[in-house]
């Protein structure tokens, strides 16, 4: 993905802009807002709303109050109010959307505790808080070590550092609940800064890391994914999908989030659906349904005492059938509703091989080389002329010598 502050190589491709997540011009982030009501002037005697969204490391955001009047614009870096010191972000939203965000997300705008925007940054904190991004990945390494001299069970997956360089948030994910205060005793003293630890779930890892999904395309929790719901087995029952953990699971090692994607739509067509559990009495015997087709609306039900021939019924028919098994009605069997549905799939006109691609292996055929056919007539006849000539020639030849060869004497 590109954007106007990315840099072009010498073939054209774009290198990207290398900010790490802090572009100039927010092309090319993770979660990005557009404004829509960016080139709307506001009525007369209204004032622009007085709160401006920020953007931190790995997609977090929080609202801020902009009690100086500054005049901001999307992609400005700030200096912005923190528990101790300041915290640099990037401004992401501004404007009237900036009260739907808050109230979206239940943010009191109201609030006079609600952090204020310092300044806009300099050149100075700019610089600062580059050379602690450039820490970071040192930092993790180390302090993942610490973790595994003191037989913590947890993995340190990300590190952030405030803006000032004073303090540092260390992200961690584990099962169980793990003591760490040896662990922030010693990172703070091999560190020399302020620690926080802050426990997430495998989800959030999974947001803050990224990666390739089995779909080949970026995690949907990366790129634009913002809330996660709970995600249960059942949604893969609805869709009649193989409850296989490794096909279910994601990289987080939860149940992958998109199974929630489709579950409504088949939710929808599952209203006036009978039950898989559906039980048909006939007078050949009691039939259970063994397989649905969700949107095609077809059965297939078996013999309790023959589980391996299957019978096709449509949902209407299953219906029909189970009106009469309330008025404690049996049909005869499964086959009269199977041998309809044969009757109907004879009647309907079927085109096989329209455009004569349903051969699997037409790809593999090795192609004929497309000879001119004037130039092979030509050069064919030429030779069957030189090859004519030749055979004349040789039964001259072949005549003349037994001419000349002298008879035997007895």
């Amino acid at each position: 993905m590109g954007c106007s502050s990315c840099s072009t190589g010498k073939d054209g491709q774009p290198r990207g802009c290398k900010n790490n997540g802090t572009c100039g011009t927010d092309g090319c982030n993770k979660l990005t807002v557009f404004d829509w009501l960016s080139n709307m002037s506001l009525p007369n005697g209204e004032k622009p709303f007085a709160f401006v969204e920020v953007r931190f490391k790995n997609g977090r955001k929080e609202f801020f109050k902009n009690h100086e009047n500054l005049s901001l614009s999307i992609g400005d870096t700030l200096a912005t109010e923190a528990q101790s010191g300041h915290d640099i972000g990037m401004v992401t939203l501004t404007g009237e959307l900036v009260k739907v965000q808050m109230k979206r997300k239940k943010v009191d705008y109201k609030d006079p505790e609600l952090p204020k925007v310092y300044r806009k940054a300099s050149q100075k904190d700019i610089d600062i808080w580059q050379k602690c991004r450039d820490r970071e990945e040192e930092i993790k390494k180390r302090a993942r070590e610490i973790a595994i001299i003191l037989k913590l069970q947890m993995k340190i997956s990300d590190v952030e550092f405030q803006g000032d360089g004073s303090k540092a948030t260390f992200y961690y994910t584990a099962e169980d609940r793990v003591d760490f205060r040896q662990l922030i005793k010693d990172m703070a003293k091999a560190f020399g800064i302020r620690i926080e630890m802050r426990q997430i779930g495998y989800r959030q890892e999974a947001q803050r890391l990224g990666g390739i999904g089995s779909c080949g395309r970026e995690l949907c929790c990366s790129t634009w994914l913002t809330d996660f719901r709970s995600v249960s087995t059942s949604a893969a029952r609805y869709q009649q999908l193989s409850l296989n953990p490794q096909k279910l699971a994601g990289q987080c090692g939860k149940l992958k989030c998109c199974l929630n994607f489709e579950l409504d739509v088949y939710l929808d067509a599952l209203k006036d659906f009978p039950s898989a559990d559906t039980k048909l009495f006939t007078e050949k015997g009691l039939a259970f349904c063994q397989k649905t087709d969700i949107f095609k609306g077809k059965f297939w039900f078996s013999y309790k005492e023959d589980p391996a021939n299957w019978h096709e019924l449509s949902k209407e028919q299953v219906k029909e059938i189970l009106e009469k098994n309330k008025k404690k009605e049996k049909v005869v069997s499964l086959e009269e509703y199977a041998v309809e549905n044969l009757v109907e799939l004879k009647d309907q006109i079927v085109f096989e091989n329209v455009v004569g691609q349903d051969s699997l292996t037409r790809f593999d055929r090795p192609k004929r080389k497309k000879n001119n056919k004037r130039g092979n007539n030509k050069k064919s006849n030429q030779r069957n002329k030189n090859n004519a000539q030749k055979s004349n020639q040789n039964t001259k030849n072949r005549n003349s010598r037994r001419k000349k060869r002298p008879a035997k004497n007895d």
